[in-house]
């Protein structure tokens, strides 16, 4: 069985919002404050495990409206789908059906307000409230939480509860736990023999005597555990290259830790329902061990024989985890102007279905950025990257500021990107930047109608908060169409191939104002002799002429909409 949906009802910054999980690993991604905690609460409350004890809440952690009122309860409802035939037996109360000779099962917790500001759970399954969830049932849905600000080594060090001693004692069956048994009773035999063990029982002994005399004395013994073998699990520790845990990075503890509580989980035949709930699980690691860690969380999706399977929750702010992780595992928590929301991408039907395995080939560390957004500005290129922030800069626009995102869908691949953000999907506002792309022989000027070519015209009836901006051919040559923008184009040009840019510059100059931006245009990308002048250099230094420029520079009318529509409240 595996937890599909849950429902978040006036809790902290949540008004309403439903999570769609599916069976292995799932990835909550969202920029900070965003709700991603009061997803991992939600799942805790019902999830909370007996050596972690009950989520704590009070009266803070309801729901608090613009105008200052605050919910007056916080609801949690839970849909387990995948059920077998003997969990559907566990859990017989909290069946529904979902089909024909198909179930799901369902459960609920409500907090409300008790004495003292503290908020009173109460759990129950199935569709009426008054079937009080069992002690059985709870114990049947097995989970395990790693907070953000973990210490590992806490939980690798020797103690009766630690990770490490409820894995051995899972894994041993009774015959190899009376071998261990033996095995210590032998060496305890034999190190009471040696000399510094047995002197310092004598010593002890002889002032024990001595103090409480034959009536009152005990039987003393030297030695390292009673031979009993959960006290031999308490106290067996894992060593890192030969050095105590202690000692090992915090980042490699982190990794050891997860795989300890993960074998712990799998070979754990007493709970239906297996979980690992990890914030921020990129937490002290490189991009390299973070890859390494993600490939071993999707592994866990098909469990080995002999193990049962996990599913699996981790929080994320990390552009490098979204980037590297399956699409389909991605579930994300954004604010809108109308509170907090969530969106699975993998419920969005890409037509055709090559345009998803395209957009993930894309998600790169960079353009991941998408999902950790307020605003969102998709452009071409590289070249149109560098340029357009300088625009923006130059014009007064903050993007940072106004929490813009910058992003190159290398080519026109908009068609895979913008499937991302619609009505059932991210609500978030998206300028869309792109040349008109007219015929090759097309040179239209700044009055002219925009004529746009068919893939153009693809970006057009996208929903009102994502608006396409398109240029009357490129940007670089809507650029050129205001002749006060010349000298620093050129300067630019000259600063990466002085020839070019001074036989580019002539010929600008020689001719009439209607064919300047023509010209210039093909002097530098469509050259009748010797190569083409490179788009992403030659951005670079266009940028830095920009800025550095203490003249006036024009920006096209079409850059201008896109950063007031992007920027604005």
């Amino acid at each position: 069985m595996h937890l599909t949906k849950v429902r978040i009802e006036g809790f902290r910054k949540v008004k309403a919002a439903e999570m769609l999980f599916r069976p292995g690993l799932n990835i909550v991604v969202g920029e900070n404050n965003a709700g991603k905690t009061a997803v991992i609460d939600a799942l805790r409350a019902l999830l909370s495990t007996a050596e972690e004890g009950t989520l704590r809440l009070d009266e803070t952690d309801l729901h608090q409206a613009d105008d200052g009122t605050r919910a007056t309860e916080a609801l949690f409802r839970y849909v387990f789908e995948g059920l077998s035939l003997a969990e559907e037996a566990d859990f017989a109360a909290a069946l529904q059906p979902t089909g024909v000779g198909t179930y799901a099962a369902h459960f609920g917790v409500r907090y409300t307000v008790s004495n003292g500001g503290r908020l009173r759970p109460k759990r129950w399954c199935g569709t009426h409230e008054e079937n009080t969830l069992s002690g059985e049932m709870l114990d049947d849905l097995r989970a395990v939480y790693l907070p953000p600000l973990r210490d590992p080594a806490s939980g690798l060090r020797p103690s009766r509860s630690s990770q490490l001693a409820r894995l051995l004692t899972r894994l041993a069956s009774p015959a190899e736990k009376e071998s261990i048994k033996e095995l210590m009773r032998d060496f305890e035999k034999d190190l009471e023999k040696e000399a510094p063990v047995a002197n310092t029982q004598s010593a002890i002994e002889k002032q024990h005597d001595t103090m409480l005399g034959d009536e009152l004395k005990q039987n003393l013994s030297v030695g390292l555990t009673s031979p009993e073998f959960h006290r031999i699990a308490s106290r067996l520790q894992i060593a890192v290259d030969a050095f105590d845990v202690e000692q090992n990075g915090l980042g490699y503890n982190n990794l050891i830790y997860m795989a300890v509580v993960l074998s712990e989980l799998e070979t754990n035949p007493d709970a239906a329902y297996r979980a690992l709930i990890i914030e921020e699980p990129e937490a002290h690691l490189h991009p390299q061990l973070q890859g390494v860690l993600l490939q071993f969380l999707q592994s866990k999706e098909k469990p080995i024989q002999g193990t049962s399977p996990v599913q699996i929750f981790v929080t994320s702010h990390s552009p490098n985890f979204a980037s590297i992780a399956d699409v389909d595992t991605l579930c994300c928590v954004y604010r809108t102007p109308t509170g907090v929301k969530a969106f699975s991408p993998r419920i969005i039907e890409f037509k055709p279905p090559s345009k998803k395995d395209k957009l993930q080939r894309y998600l790169d560390v960079t353009r991941a950025e998408l999902f950790f957004a307020r605003r969102i500005i998709l452009v071409e290129g590289v070249a149109e990257l560098f340029i357009i922030d300088a625009l923006a800069s130059k014009a007064g626009f903050n993007l940072k500021r106004s929490s813009v995102s910058l992003l190159s869908t290398e080519g026109l691949n908009f068609d895979c990107f913008l499937p991302l953000f619609g009505p059932d999907a991210l609500n978030i506002r998206v300028a869309v930047i792109s040349d008109a792309d007219p015929p090759a022989d097309s040179f239209p000027q700044a009055k002219d109608p925009l004529i746009l070519s068919a893939t153009a015209k693809t970006l057009i009836g996208t929903p009102p908060w994502v608006q396409p901006f398109f240029a009357k051919k490129t940007l670089e040559y809507d650029l050129a169409l205001n002749k006060g923008n010349h000298e620093v184009m050129f300067t630019a040009l000259k600063d990466i191939h002085p020839l070019i840019g001074k036989d580019v510059e002539d010929r600008v100059n020689a001719t009439v104002d209607d064919l300047k931006a023509k010209e210039l245009f093909k002097g530098m990308f469509k050259r009748d002799a010797g190569s083409d002048v490179q788009k992403g250099r030659y951005a670079q230094a266009l940028a830095a002429a920009i800025i550095e420029s203490k003249t006036a520079f024009e920006i096209p009318g079409y850059i201008k909409d896109a950063l007031e529509f992007i920027t604005k409240a």
